[in-house]
């Protein structure tokens, strides 16, 4: 007869370990979906630190974009694949605001018109910078979400597997 064993709970003897997050392809999709969403952190608060009297109405919307971004990469480096998905969805959604938003900053470097902190023409290629890095974080966090870091084993302790 099998002895029951609680969900979480490890027999004595055991260690639990998870297989997935050991293998070089998870380390590195991690390493790079934290530095992809580092990046765009930090291309998004100078976008809108360099635009802030020309944002109308998205202010909050932009530091909170900026503020979870960070939050995700700390998450994300700390092997929590449940934010991967979201953080892939606001990459699609930020996506295209850039993509909407870069000729309307190169479209205000006119004579006549009012200059934010930055160069309209600085603005507008942040802007357009952010798009590949957004579609290039999409398709990293969905690797890295297929690659199934929440896996659990248990193995006998100090049994480890030698490469």
């Amino acid at each position: 007869m099998l002895a029951r064993v609680e969900a979480g709970a490890v027999r004595p003897g055991y260690e639990l370990w998870r297989p997935n997050r050991e293998k070089a392809e998870s380390k590195s999709a991690r390493a790079l979906v934290v530095f992809l969403l580092v990046v765009s952190a930090a291309l998004a608060f100078v976008l809108v630190v360099g635009g802030w009297e020309r944002l109308e109405g998205g202010k909050i919307f932009a530091v909170f974009y900026v503020l979870l971004y960070l939050l995700f990469a700390y998450l994300v480096s700390r092997w929590n694949r449940g934010v991967l998905p979201v953080a892939a969805a606001l990459a699609i959604i930020l996506a295209i605001f850039t993509a909407i938003a870069a000729p309307a900053w190169f479209a205000r470097s006119k004579d006549g018109l009012q200059s934010p902190l930055l160069p309209e023409e600085l603005l507008g290629l942040i802007a357009l910078l952010l798009v590949p890095v957004q579609v290039i974080l999409v398709a990293v966090a969905m690797v890295a979400f297929n690659q199934n870091w929440h896996v659990e084993e248990e193995r006998a302790i100090g049994d480890e597997i030698k490469d």
